[in-house]
């Protein structure tokens, strides 16, 4: 397949609400609920609950304008910083954040929630809960030693990176590059939690073939050992969706550490 013909996110953007709703909403046919949202959520909960993940600051840098992933998280630290490439992942993050009319509707996560936490009885302020987390929302430069020049941010007790080092890397070097400068943000000794998407080709939002990088799960543990870090754990589900919008093999979990 011509990757030429791949519109590519850190130039071009993508149509953020047509993501949302393509892979993360509740709408009778979009069958990636499993892979994106549930997996993800399960493996956040349980990463989290062993209790050694945790601290002041948390920095989110991930694909698109998707928050569900935040929402374990918020129990565990202080404050979240949530970087974007796009001006209008920004906006529609903005847009939840504040309650505005139009804003993305989430409220479908909570089900999710009581499935892998099991607090029904909270469900209604966790909407809360991470909103007051997040205390910044940032235009970030992947391609910047300092991914938010001039500011320069507080390290971070964890990273989480949701298939962003995907969307932004053209090839294998350029993802190690990208890698280098998104784990400058950790502490010392900081936990960094990344999900990628494996084997895929390409991936549709709206009328728009979008590059995503191919890598298979020995790649990115070797990124990961080569770069210093231990690995706690990695998880792979193998792609559940029947859908022709995209061609993923399966969706990986890695926490991993600074050695």
């Amino acid at each position: 397949m011509d990757s030429s013909a791949h519109k590519f996110y850190p130039v071009q953007g993508i149509d953020s609400r047509e993501y949302l709703e393509t892979y993360f909403s509740n709408k009778p046919d979009m069958v990636f609920g499993d892979d994106t949202i549930k997996f993800p959520m399960e493996s956040l909960h349980r990463a989290f609950s062993e209790g050694h993940i945790k601290g002041d600051l948390l920095i989110d840098i991930s694909f698109g304008a998707f928050i569900h992933h935040l929402y374990t998280a918020s129990g565990y630290f202080n404050q979240i910083l949530v970087l974007k490439c796009s001006e209008q992942c920004i906006m529609e993050l903005n847009r939840w954040i504040n309650t505005r009319t139009g804003a993305f509707d989430w409220s479908h996560i909570m089900e999710y929630i009581k499935c892998t936490e099991g607090n029904s009885d909270q469900c209604p302020d966790n909407h809360m809960t991470l909103k007051t987390a997040i205390t910044k929302i940032m235009k970030c430069d992947t391609d910047n030693e300092n991914l938010t020049h001039p500011e320069v941010l507080p390290p971070a007790d964890c990273v989480i990176s949701a298939w962003m080092l995907d969307a932004i890397s053209k090839d294998q070097d350029d993802y190690i590059r990208s890698f280098r400068n998104i784990v400058k943000l950790l502490k010392p000794e900081g936990y960094l939690i990344l999900f990628g998407v494996l084997n895929i080709t390409y991936a549709m939002i709206g009328q728009d073939r979008v590059h995503s990088l191919t890598y298979d799960e020995k790649f990115v543990r070797k990124v990961l050992t080569d770069e210093g870090f231990v690995i706690d754990h990695c998880a792979v589900q193998k792609r559940t969706a029947d859908s022709d919008l995209t061609d993923y093999g399966a969706i990986i979990f890695i926490t991993a550490r600074r050695e």
